[in-house]
C-alpha cells in the first residue's frame, strides 16, 4: 500500500483550523514529516522551533478553513 501524502497534507491543515487560536496559530502536535510538507508548500510558518503552535500564512488559513469545512463537517439539512 502507498501512502498519498497530499491526503494527509489535508487532513492535517484541516485538523490545523480545529485548533486555531490567537487568529492564525494551530497546536502543532501532529505528524512532523506533514508539518514539514506543509512549510515546503508555503501553508504553515516553519515549524521547527521552540513554540507549542504554528503559524498559518494567509493561503494556509484560507486552505484549512475551506479543508476543515470539505472533510469535517456535515450539510445543514
Amino acid at each position: 500500500m502507498e501512502m498519498d501524502t497530499d491526503k494527509i497534507d489535508d487532513a492535517v491543515l484541516g485538523l490545523l483550523w480545529l485548533t486555531l487560536h490567537e487568529e492564525r496559530r494551530a497546536w502543532k502536535g501532529l505528524d512532523w514529516d506533514a508539518l514539514d510538507r506543509l512549510h515546503q508548500k508555503g501553508m504553515i510558518a516553519n515549524p521547527a522551533n521552540k513554540a507549542k503552535s504554528v503559524v498559518l500564512t494567509d493561503e494556509g488559513l484560507r486552505c484549512a478553513e475551506e479543508l476543515f469545512r470539505t472533510l469535517f463537517t456535515r450539510p445543514v439539512p
